[in-house]
């Protein structure tokens, strides 16, 4: 069986198409994302095999056996992607896309997010996680376009106390209570 001839890629009608080392780096730009991961992987591994674990205090599965595994995968994947865009691979964009690459960015909500965020960082260890993470979770939505003060603040103090309860009673990962750590 032969295969047919291959359609040429189309050049882009935006100028002249790059040439030499830049038009490399344009068709193989996805390596940056290889390297990110690579990056972060290492990064984790690292993080993981510093863990100072005492022998008594783990189970059949120590703390380091996640960020191992996680570690290990993200090294995987970017070895992975490496290989596929090094061999012609080329992600395509989303058909579904509906988002405007000429209209600019939204100053004003990524602003208010990082706010946000520091806030809570600020915040979570003075008036502990309950109250830090409800602000979090209701910053956010307010950011993001929600207006409803009626049920938002609600759904973020429930959000913060469950998220509070599994990670510091459920998994043993303590988390800073605050002025509620009596009462939780």
């Amino acid at each position: 069986m032969t295969a047919g001839p291959t359609a040429p890629r189309p050049v882009p009608e935006e100028g002249p198409a790059p040439s030499g080392r830049r038009a490399w780096l344009r068709d193989h730009s996805e390596l940056g994302v290889s390297v990110l991961l690579l990056a972060l992987g290492v990064l984790v591994l690292t993080d993981a095999l510093a863990m100072d674990v005492d022998i008594s205090q783990r189970g059949p599965v120590g703390p380091r056996t996640v960020p191992l595994v996680i570690g290990a995968g993200l090294l995987v994947v970017a070895l992975l992607l490496a290989v596929d865009v090094l061999r012609g691979g080329r992600g395509e964009a989303e058909g579904g896309e509906d988002i405007d690459l000429d209209e600019p960015a939204d100053l004003r909500t990524v602003l208010l997010l990082v706010g946000v965020f520091l806030a809570t960082a600020v915040l979570i260890e003075p008036v502990g996680f309950p109250i830090a993470g409800a602000l979090l979770f209701w910053g956010t939505a307010y950011a993001l376009g929600s207006r409803r003060v009626d049920r938002d603040p609600l759904i973020a103090a429930v959000l913060a106390l469950f998220t509070y309860v599994v990670f510091n009673n459920l998994l043993g990962v303590p988390l800073p209570g605050g002025p509620l750590m009596g009462v939780l």
